[in-house]
């Protein structure tokens, strides 16, 4: 029986959706994912319940996060009679994320906080273990880093694996999108190319290279020379113009002979 555990506001029009309706669309995409009868669920805004009638029949458990009052309401009913979910009239910016235990998401997301969205999720505590999320494709490949790197897709790739699994027509939505819509999955990673306990040194190593330059962070000219070298990197080029792996073996030569030393 659906539970309204925190109430939320009527959203402004920059989160309005483009609803996914066509059910045979939801089933085409939710048999290529992994989904199954022991998975726990979220569904980030709703909407009308076309792709939660398909998530209560393949998974264990459906949380349900809608901020539309209007749409809530209609989702409470629809849902009445339905067991394995739990409806939140909340914005999902501000519903706590499971502290513990194993989840997975699959949402068709406002394309205006996707970015958002994704900070959520993948820089909590206890981030999904897979997730599929509908997006625009220009917002999907810059997570992917292509064609070149960006902030988010560094950011990113040590941690988790990404891919566009999916290309949606623009008439499978209501009201058409503007945009061409992929959908974009993100799994974490087995064996996460760094340990957790240097990724805030390698999210602030990031972010700081790319608005300032490398020199910021290393003490001395031997040092960034040093690591360039052993990065196998011409001194001269800038940051948007380096691959993931070049950045990676920045990072550890300046946790090995900056971080470390002091």
């Amino acid at each position: 029986m659906p539970k309204n555990h925190k109430t939320g506001n009527r959203p402004p029009v920059r989160v309005s959706q483009n609803f996914l309706t066509s059910s045979k669309t939801i089933n085409r995409i939710v048999r290529t994912t992994t989904l199954n009868k022991n998975d726990h669920v979220i569904e980030i805004g709703p909407g009308k319940g076309h792709t939660t009638s398909v998530l209560v029949q393949y998974c264990r458990r459906v949380s349900a996060i809608e901020i539309d009052e209007r749409l809530y309401q209609k989702l409470t009913d629809k849902f009445k009679e339905t067991k394995n979910i739990r409806l939140y009239h909340q914005d999902f910016l501000e519903w706590p994320l499971p502290k513990s235990g194993k989840y997975k998401v699959f949402s068709n997301i406002p394309f205006f906080i996707t970015t958002d969205i994704l900070r959520k999720l993948t820089e909590c505590g206890n981030p999904p273990t897979e997730a599929w999320l509908t997006m625009e494709k220009g917002a999907a490949k810059r997570f992917l880093g292509k064609p070149s790197e960006t902030l988010r897709s560094l950011l990113l790739k040590p941690f988790f694996d990404m891919e566009i699994t999916y290309y949606f027509q623009r008439e499978d939505f209501h009201p058409k999108p503007g945009v061409d819509v992929v959908l974009f999955h993100m799994k974490e990673k087995r064996q996460p190319d760094l340990p957790f306990g240097q990724r805030k040194a390698y999210a602030h190593f990031v972010e700081t290279a790319w608005k300032y330059g490398f020199p910021r962070l290393f003490t001395t000219k031997k040092q960034l020379s040093r690591a360039f070298r052993e990065a196998g990197v011409q001194n001269d080029v800038t940051p948007a113009e380096m691959l993931y792996v070049q950045w990676l073996c920045l990072f550890r030569c300046y946790w090995n002979h900056v971080l470390v030393r002091r």
